[in-house]
């Protein structure tokens, strides 16, 4: 088994300390703060030296290279970009407080996400539909790493997934910027040029969310081991268990503890680190 570790402030020197620990038989450079440790062996201490460094780790085994993989999924919100729109969009409705502590337990796992979102977009109505464009022009980022992860995808012929609890507003835009492959999320309802309130059509939630990964996994011909599945909160889960490789990415708790592995401080980029 090797042992991954990397992190903003990763050092060599650190790599070397671990790989003393751990027993590896040797440690190689995957980039300036990133190190792969081989015929590393699981240790106690291992996981807090490492937390208490800002760095992340991860047990991979021998061999599992990017180029094989066939599907790439990720959540939109607070995964591939740095916001959760809907919480930016409650703040031009003067409900960003309300809406965000809303958000917050609906990825916790502490109330159903279809529940969660009828609520949330509820204290939308009113808002001209132009707070979607502002939202979008001066509000959404995409997170550290996402581009060189996407860039690495197209290189290898990996079809890229977005989905998204959140609205289609959003992600048919990053779809047509980022050359991504699918997308699946939420209809905002729209009258007037205001925001009703309401979602139309069936809520995209953790099902509906393992479903589209399913299908498209299937469309492909995909072998489970030949899938990666990222998300943050516990909507993703569902999805993230269809997946050969699920990774927690600066993740709730509870998507911690189900997930393959764990990124809380690397870019998305990090996903690369983990295989060949």
């Amino acid at each position: 088994m090797n042992l991954i570790v990397q992190g903003p402030a990763a050092t060599a020197a650190q790599a070397a300390e671990l790989a003393a620990v751990s027993g590896a038989a040797a440690s190689e450079s995957l980039g300036p703060h990133a190190f792969r440790l081989r015929a590393a062996s699981r240790r106690d201490g291992i996981a807090a030296w490492c937390e208490a460094r800002d760095i992340d780790h991860a047990w991979v085994p021998d061999g599992r290279r990017f180029a094989d993989l066939r599907l790439l999924a990720m959540d939109m919100d607070s995964t591939l970009i740095t916001i959760e729109c809907i919480d930016e969009l409650g703040a031009f409705a003067n409900a960003k407080p309300q809406i965000a502590a809303i958000t917050e337990q609906a990825m916790r796992g502490e109330i159903a996400y279809p529940d969660s979102l009828r609520r949330r977009v509820a204290l939308l109505a009113g808002l001209n539909e132009n707070a979607l464009q502002d939202v979008y022009d001066e509000k959404l980022r995409l997170s550290p790493g996402a581009e060189a992860l996407i860039e690495r995808c197209r290189r290898h012929g990996v079809k890229l997934l977005l989905v998204s609890g959140g609205f289609t507003f959003f992600t048919e835009r990053l779809k047509d910027r980022l050359g991504l492959d699918d997308t699946i999320s939420n209809v905002l309802e729209i009258d007037g040029g205001r925001l009703t309130g309401r979602i139309l059509g069936t809520i995209v939630d953790a099902s509906a969310k393992a479903a589209k990964f399913r299908q498209m996994a299937q469309r492909l011909g995909a072998a489970r081991a030949q899938t990666v599945a990222i998300g943050d909160g516990a909507n993703d889960l569902a999805m993230m268990a269809e997946a050969g490789t699920s990774i927690a990415w600066r993740a709730k708790p509870v998507v911690h503890a189900k997930a393959t592995h764990v990124l809380d401080f690397s870019g998305l980029d990090g996903v690369l680190n983990l295989f060949e």
